[in-house]
């Protein structure tokens, strides 16, 4: 007497779902449902409104009534927040307040975006490989760290004169001033985040027969990212922060120029539009920076530390 061990199931075990039970099974999964995405990140907008709104309340009563906050800040001098919203649509379409600022908030921006980005990224091709290679030799290190740890201290508002005096006025002041400001965030997060890459991996890669070189890019480099990123994050920021001390030698056309023009004639409202102008802009770009590495680096489970801040 035979058995037919291909169709009988052993003692507690379940025969295997056809296909079709499969996919419904795996479907029905927590984060495979459609949408899910979409449902996890509905709580995440509705939570970046209440601080905003709270913001605008208080700002609105805090006007009106004249508050006196420490330091002396009178926010009696500050303008409403809906006159704000008067000034960003007439620097938008025009025809509003009818005055020389009306509708130059592209040509501004766009003059704005075009040195903080050139600035940004002239810094990052320079200080991410340097950042590498000092992370990877102590020669190097011991070489720059002292003059680098020097220089670095120094404000980029100090620079500006010299700046001018050496390069004059004009964009390539403007961009060279960004490019020190987001330089020493971005080497120092580098170096930082190389020597900080277990060396277990290089000795995996090197067992696998990866060359040194290749080992730099290929391993050091997809390792260090976390830390590289947090440091274009933090030089972004720190781009835009600069651009309006480097727009205010003498440039005519751009969002930091636009709001010492307004500082002279005391258009208070047309300063802080300015100031929530460059704020887009700058959460923007970092939206779009984030996004740029997370398309390049596609794949890669490192990267899934930057989620936490994005």
């Amino acid at each position: 007497m035979t058995t037919d061990v291909a169709t009988t199931p052993r003692p507690g075990t379940q025969d295997p779902a056809p296909p079709a039970e499969l996919g419904a099974q795996v479907s029905s999964l927590p984060g495979r449902r459609p949408g899910a995405r979409r449902a996890r990140r509905r709580p995440g907008l509705l939570l970046a409104w209440p601080v905003p709104l709270v913001v605008l309340g208080l700002w609105t009563l805090g006007v009106e009534a004249g508050w006196v906050l420490p330091f002396d800040i009178r926010l009696e001098q500050l303008p409403r927040p809906a006159d704000v919203a008067v000034r960003l649509g007439d620097l938008a379409v025009g025809g509003i307040i009818n005055d020389p600022f009306s509708g130059q908030l592209w040509a501004n921006a766009w003059a704005s975006l075009v040195r903080a980005v050139s600035g940004f990224a002239l810094a990052a091709a320079v200080a991410i490989p340097l950042g590498l290679l000092m992370g990877r030799s102590r020669l190097l290190t011991a070489l720059l760290e002292p003059t680098i740890n020097v220089v670095r201290p120094i404000p980029v508002t100090a620079w500006a004169p010299l700046t001018l005096l050496m390069i004059g006025i004009g964009d390539r002041s403007a961009i060279f001033l960004v490019f020190l400001a987001a330089f020493f965030p971005i080497l120092m997060n580098t170096v930082t985040a190389v020597m900080q890459v277990p060396e277990r991996l290089n000795e995996a890669a090197a067992m696998l027969g990866t060359p040194s070189w290749q080992r730099l890019y290929k391993v050091v480099l997809p390792a260090a990212m976390p830390g590289i990123v947090s440091g274009l994050r933090v030089a972004m920021g720190l781009a835009w922060a600069l651009l309006v001390v480097g727009e205010m030698t003498g440039i005519t056309v751009g969002l930091g120029a636009m709001i010492s023009e307004a500082r002279v004639v005391a258009k208070t409202d047309l300063i802080v539009a300015g100031m929530v102008i460059i704020g887009l802009l700058g959460f923007l770009t970092d939206r779009a920076l984030v996004l740029a590495v997370k398309a390049v680096f596609r794949g890669r489970p490192i990267l899934q530390d930057t989620k936490a801040g994005s």
